[in-house]
Formats: structure tokens, C-alpha cells, sequence
């Protein structure tokens, strides 16, 4: 009895804790939300129009809505005999079911309870019928469609059983078990969430606590050689006693900071490249703020690629190096190369490219968030502060998976209650950076909407026209089969473009765990053919599949362009003072 008491007061003692905590977050909270309180901007995702397009077609047709129906009557058909089977215990196969990668029904509590099996199929079955639907919606443009069957995904995937206290059997047999306990501390993690974004959720995706830049993760030895208002460079120590003559320069995106390529020793392919013996060096972009906002895209070219080719010589003494460019990072190196081209600079010698678009006309479902409308109204967002909130631009990435990327995390924090789990990509994944006014409006307008850098001429840098056509250097291109940011149809294109000598590699998973790859993870595997026929689809129907990383196929790629062996370089061995350890600070900020 008097353990009984005390259980009591226990948990009368942690509900008396989240109530104290959840009033504290919650004055806080609507104090920052008075602050930034601004009226909605009418239709800013343009969806009213296609919306209305497609309905008016619609009604014009109604045998279209009487086989819509039709079609859904007899999904449910197939759900009843299901029903009548297993009223009577007879085996049968469910009338739908969830995709192998789908986690949200992974529970087997879903099937024990015929209730909840119902629920969850009658969902799959609906949700499946609406995309079946928008999929074969006509009278609008294909543009339109892909607009229309991308948010009502997000409907579909909002509305999913799972994410419901009452029709998920996980969160009731959880809620029974802490007598609503976990409720409460979830509603106190969506406080600090909503606290942590400044009345915006920014739901967290891992235990941000677990990490530290330059402790625990982006811990590859090495020291910043170079520093401007952009960037840092950084030169890693050599881990061999020889390395080869020609440097390695990796230029990373700065939509993200640069660690994806160095999260921990297992998975950091810089160390890899390390161990391999390259002099790797590294630019580390500025988190830009105001002071930046007028920056232009060939501004990331000069104080980005032509200032490190500068320092690389000044540190090694070397004028000629490789380079990787990774996402809008390898973009940007496809048009500086065009241009240095067109100036007769071969400092230069190969690229590689991860998962980087030079033809943007199947660039995805980011082309959603982008036409002439939407442009003008992230323009006046943007002019505001002179940069694009990095939040703004996850919560965008975070939409093309949703089910994985903002829901599954809805379920495990606010619903279960529980913490997320220290994961390191994910870590990453939350380091948000801004992007400065004109360099992003220009890369979106005329990259994605209207597709320039493609045509002859179609951009200028420094007013010299760029050709991605006169690119003849070795290039080796990685794409990643599930890509849902840059498509391997969309990367593939690269391979009709430049004239050189081409490689060009799938790698199974999707935009980052394509590329983070490492060898001992024995996971994914990649496909390689010599073949580079106009359609992407003939070339898988032709390639070749391995298991494992690519990384050691890049390796044999590039380490025949590298030179011979020398004595490995230590940063500061030439006319370049360190200036601090890696990672340095601007990854910090």
C-alpha cells in the first residue's frame, strides 16, 4: 500500500513538473508570437488557379466523377470481403496494404485490433484513390498536375491514422500505460519546439544536445589555410606518409554547411579521401547575413572556387588541382568551368560532381515551390531581411518526405512523448543556413524556373556567356536512384552536355545517404555503365550493378588524375599561416 502511495506521488510529482514547465513555455511562447504577428498573404503557393482549372474540367465531365466513384466503391468492395473473411477467421490477403518503406503502420498493433486494420486500409485505400485521381486529372498543364498531386499528397499524408491520438493503437496503448503523461510532455516538446523557432515550428529531429561541431562530429583533423567574407578554406592533415602532387578542392553547397562530408571517422568521406592520400582541402561557407544580400552567384565563383585555386597554390606550390562539387556546389563548378574555359584557364584538371543539376526541365518536386507568382512573393519576403531564413528553406526539403521528415517525428515526440534519437546526419540536416537576397532569387529564376544555364549563352559571368557544351575535362557524375531533390533523370543530363571524358554513376538510397556511402557500411550498392545513351532509362537497362560503396570506384577514377607520390603535405608547410583548427569558426555560426 505504501509503495502504491508513493507511485502515486511520483507521478503526481512529474504531472505537477510538465503542467509547471508547459505554463512557462506557453506565456513565453505567446509573447514571441505577438511580437511577429503579420496577416497571411492570399494564394502564395498559386494554387487557386490550377485548382479551379482542374474542377471546372472536371464538372464539365461527369463520367469522369461517376468512374471516380466507381473506382472507389469497389476499392471498398474489396475492403468489405476482407471484413467478411476475417469475421470468420478465414486467411486472406488485406485489400491494401503499406509500402515496404512506409513506417507509419509498422506497429503490429495495427493488425492485432480488426478496428485499427480497417482504419488503416480503408486510409491507404482513400489516400492512394485522391493521387490516382490527380494523377489522371486533364485540362491542366503538366506543371499544374505535378503542383495539384504534390499538396494533396500533404493532405493525404496529414490526414494518415497515425497521426491521431484516438485512431493510433500505439499512442492509446501508450497513453493507457502513462495515464496521459506522454501527451503532456509532448505538448510540452511542440512549446519548446514552437520556443526554439521563435513561434514557428521546428520540430526536432534528433537530440540536439548529443552533438558538438569540432567535438563529436566534423572532427577530421586539419586547419583553416585561407579566409574571406565569404569562406574559410580549410586543408586537412595528411593521415599518409606520401600523398599524390595534384590537390583535391571540394566545394559543398551552401543550402547546407560542409560536415555532411565529415560527420564522424565511419562515415566521413573527407577522411576517406584523406586515407587515400589526397591533400584535401575544403571551402567552408559563411552562414550570410544582411550585410551580404547583394552578392551574386559569380560572386560564390571569385570569392569561393578562383580565391581557394589561389590559396591552393600559394599552400602547396601546386597551380593544377581535382575538384568535387557537391548539389548547387557542383552547379556552381559547371558554370566556372564554362567560364574558364572561355578565359583559356586550366588550373582545373577533372570534377566530380555529387548529385548536381546543369538542366533543370525534370528538376523534381522542388519546381512545385517555384514559378513567376511564388518568385515575386518570396522576393518581398525576402527584400524584408536580405536573406532567406534557413528555416524557411528546410521546412521546404522537409515537405517532399513528409511522412518520414516532419510526421514521422509529429507521432514519436508530441503523440508517444518521447525524445528524438541522437542521429548525426539528422543533426546536420537541422544546421540551418541562410541564403543571401540576389544570389538565391537569381539561382531560382534562372536555374529552375526558366532553365538557362542549359542554353548556349543562356547566363553570363564577369559578361562572359556560358557554354556548359565546352567543358572538356575528365568529369565523373554521382546520382543517387531515390533522389528526391536532384532526380537521376534531371543529373543525368549532365552526361549530354559536357564533351570530355564522362563517368557517370548510380548510387542506390537518395540525396545524401546516395552520397554518405562509406565502404565498411556494406549498404545500397551502385550501378556503373560505359554506355551513355541520350535516355537515362537505357542506361540502367544496360548497367551494371555492384554491391557496396562507389567510393573505392571514384577512387580508381580520380587517383589516375592525381600525379605521382610525394611527402604529404602538413598544412602550413607553404606560404599560408594557419589561422585555426578545423572545422573553423564560419561552420559555427
Amino acid at each position: 500500500m505504501a509503495e502504491e502511495h508513493r507511485s502515486t506521488q511520483a507521478e503526481l510529482a512529474e504531472l505537477a513538473t510538465e503542467i509547471t514547465r508547459i505554463s512557462r513555455l506557453s506565456g513565453e511562447l505567446m509573447i514571441r508570437l505577438s511580437r511577429r504577428w503579420e496577416l497571411p498573404t492570399v494564394d502564395p503557393l498559386n494554387l487557386r488557379r490550377p485548382a479551379l482549372q482542374a474542377t471546372w474540367s472536371t464538372v464539365r465531365h461527369p463520367t469522369r466523377i461517376l468512374g471516380a466513384q466507381w473506382a472507389l466503391t469497389r476499392r471498398y468492395l474489396s475492403l468489405l470481403k476482407y471484413l467478411g473473411f476475417r469475421a470468420v477467421g478465414r486467411p486472406t490477403d488485406p485489400a491494401a496494404a503499406p509500402a515496404r518503406a512506409d513506417r507509419r503502420f509498422r506497429s503490429e498493433k495495427w493488425d492485432e485490433k480488426l478496428i485499427f486494420d480497417l482504419l488503416k486500409q480503408a486510409y491507404l485505400l482513400t489516400a492512394d484513390w485522391m493521387l490516382d485521381n490527380v494523377a489522371r486529372m486533364q485540362g491542366v498543364s503538366a506543371d499544374d498536375r505535378q503542383r495539384i498531386h504534390f499538396y494533396t499528397r500533404q493532405f493525404a499524408e496529414a490526414l494518415s491514422p497515425s497521426n491521431f491520438v484516438l485512431t493510433n493503437p500505439e499512442v492509446l496503448e501508450t497513453t493507457r500505460k502513462e495515464k496521459g503523461l506522454n501527451l503532456l510532455r509532448g505538448f510540452r516538446q511542440l512549446l519548446e519546439d514552437m520556443q526554439r523557432g521563435d513561434g514557428q515550428l521546428l520540430i526536432s529531429m534528433t537530440d540536439y544536445d548529443a552533438f558538438e561541431v569540432g567535438k563529436n562530429i566534423a572532427t577530421t583533423p586539419g586547419k583553416v589555410v585561407y579566409q574571406n567574407e565569404m569562406m574559410q578554406l580549410i586543408q586537412y592533415s595528411p593521415t599518409t606518409k606520401t600523398a599524390y602532387t595534384r590537390p583535391l578542392l571540394i566545394i559543398p553547397p551552401w543550402i547546407n554547411k560542409f560536415y555532411i562530408l565529415d560527420l564522424q571517422p565511419k562515415n566521413s568521406f573527407i577522411k576517406y579521401a584523406v586515407d587515400r592520400g589526397y591533400t584535401v582541402f575544403v571551402i567552408s561557407w559563411v552562414n550570410p547575413d544582411e550585410k551580404l544580400r547583394y552578392k551574386r552567384f559569380e560572386d560564390y565563383a571569385h570569392d569561393g572556387i578562383f580565391e581557394a585555386l589561389d590559396a591552393i597554390e600559394k599552400a602547396t606550390g601546386q597551380r593544377e588541382v581535382n575538384t568535387i562539387g557537391y548539389c548547387i556546389g557542383g552547379t556552381l563548378l559547371a558554370a566556372t568551368l564554362a567560364l574558364m574555359k572561355a578565359r583559356g584557364d586550366d588550373r582545373i584538371q577533372s570534377a566530380t560532381f555529387f548529385t548536381t543539376q546543369t538542366d533543370f526541365s525534370e528538376a523534381g518536386e522542388l519546381k512545385v515551390f517555384i514559378d513567376d507568382k511564388q518568385l515575386k512573393f518570396l522576393e518581398k519576403k525576402i527584400k524584408a531581411k536580405g536573406y532567406l531564413d534557413g528555416e524557411s528553406m528546410a521546412m521546404t526539403f522537409n515537405m517532399l518526405r513528409a511522412s518520414d521528415l516532419i510526421w514521422t517525428f509529429v507521432v514519436n515526440n508530441y503523440l508517444l512523448g518521447k525524445k528524438p534519437a541522437s542521429f548525426d546526419l539528422l543533426y546536420w540536416n537541422s544546421d540551418y543556413t541562410r541564403l543571401p537576397e540576389t544570389m538565391h532569387l537569381y539561382y531560382l529564376r534562372n536555374m529552375y524556373l526558366e532553365n538557362r544555364l542549359v542554353e548556349r549563352g543562356g547566363i553570363s559571368m564577369d559578361g562572359v556567356p556560358i557554354d556548359l557544351r565546352t567543358i572538356d575535362l575528365p568529369v565523373y557524375i554521382q546520382s543517387s536512384r531515390e533522389d528526391h531533390i536532384a532526380p537521376y533523370p534531371s543529373v543525368y543530363k549532365t552526361t549530354q552536355l559536357v564533351s570530355g571524358d564522362t563517368t557517370f554513376m548510380l548510387a542506390g538510397s537518395g540525396h545524401i545517404a546516395g552520397v554518405i556511402n562509406p565502404p565498411a557500411a556494406e549498404k545500397y550498392g551502385y550501378w556503373t555503365n560505359d554506355a551513355l545513351p541520350p535516355d537515362p532509362e537505357d542506361w540502367i537497362a544496360g548497367a551494371e550493378a555492384h554491391q557496396g560503396s562507389w567510393w573505392p570506384h571514384w577512387d580508381n577514377w580520380l587517383k589516375g588524375k592525381s600525379g605521382r607520390r610525394i611527402p604529404a603535405r602538413q598544412p602550413g608547410d607553404g606560404d599560408l599561416p594557419v589561422i585555426e583548427d578545423a572545422p573553423g569558426s564560419y561552420v559555427k555560426a
